[in-house]
């Protein structure tokens, strides 16, 4: 079993902090490390990868430091998101390259058989230049197991992959995962991590907002306060009955005759705006409440879905 911990962690450049005080252990299986763009990701997997050091606190595989630790980078297979590589070469010599870099015994058989697993032998006499960028990624992916690493650290590793080539990866990670490795790989997209993560670990704004089980994470954004935007046919009325009920913590009515009153208050003419403190109450009773009071309902919209939302609730909470 090989792990992975980092000990309040932080990497700053001149006044902007990337990544601030994470403290998070990656063991064996399939971690996904999930937050929006511009969280700290990148970094945090640059300094787990021993490509960049920590401006404080340590990063450790197996109780060893990472950073200037050559022996320690055998361990690792590192997958950037960044697309610089070296166009003029084949993908054939490309991974070639980087097991001769490894000092591996037989590099040709152990290119051969990283390019077959990640389904670019076909390919591999192309120059990479010829490749599109789902082709980039997957051969940038045989570069990193090609040395067979126990610890696999992927960026973003499905943009620009189609369905196919996105289906296939999920499962080599799974397997991989299954076997024994510790496989962490970054994502934005809830989707991704929800298929094939086991365990999630959410960055914010540089800071290590949740840890745990998918499901539990799931449940903390399921359980977070639902903004919604409503529009009826009696905007006043409406809000009176939802704040009656108690489905929501906060009722914003928006209209030109709209005059301040308790918790309701004027803003933009056109719609009701609705923090619903029980979601699920809220949707299964809002068409009642409507139907009860003689109200039509035009349109019932969240407001705020975006993950960016999601993120910050987990980071604020």
């Amino acid at each position: 079993m090989t792990v992975l911990t980092l000990a309040t962690v932080s990497r700053w450049y001149g006044n902007v902090v990337a990544v601030n005080d994470v403290t998070m252990t990656i063991g064996p299986g399939v971690t996904g490390l999930l937050g929006p763009n511009g969280a700290g990701k990148s970094t945090l997997i640059h300094m787990m990868a021993g490509f960049l050091s920590p401006s404080s606190g340590t990063v450790l595989i197996d109780g060893e430091q990472v950073w200037r630790n050559e022996s320690i980078y055998r361990l690792i297979g590192l997958v950037p998101e960044r697309e610089g590589m070296y166009d003029v070469v084949t993908g054939w010599a490309f991974v070639l390259a980087n097991a001769r870099l490894h000092r591996l015994p037989d590099p040709e058989a152990a290119a051969r058989r990283a390019l077959d697993l990640v389904e670019m032998s076909d390919v591999s006499g192309r120059t990479i230049d010829t490749y599109s960028k789902g082709m980039k990624q997957r051969i940038k992916m045989a570069a990193g197991l090609v040395h067979d690493p126990t610890v696999l650290l992927l960026d973003e590793p499905f943009n620009g992959m189609d369905p196919r080539q996105r289906l296939h990866l999920m499962d080599l990670l799974r397997s991989m995962g299954a076997s024994g490795r510790t496989v962490l790989f970054s994502s934005h997209i809830l989707e991704e991590v929800e298929e094939i993560a086991d365990t999630i670990e959410v960055m914010v704004a540089g800071r290590h907002a949740a840890s745990g089980d998918f499901r539990e994470i799931r449940r903390l954004m399921t359980e977070r306060p639902h903004q919604y935007t409503v529009q009826s046919s009696d905007d006043r009325s409406l809000a009176a009955a939802v704040i009656a009920d108690g489905c929501a913590s906060a009722v914003e009515l928006v209209g030109p005759s709209a005059a301040p009153s308790g918790r309701i208050h004027q803003a933009e003419p056109g719609e009701l705006r609705v923090q619903a403190s029980d979601h699920g109450r809220f949707v299964h009773v809002l068409p009642q409440l409507a139907r009860g009071s003689g109200i039509r309902l035009f349109q019932v919209a969240p407001a705020d879905e975006s993950l960016e939302s999601v993120f910050s609730y987990l980071v604020n909470r």
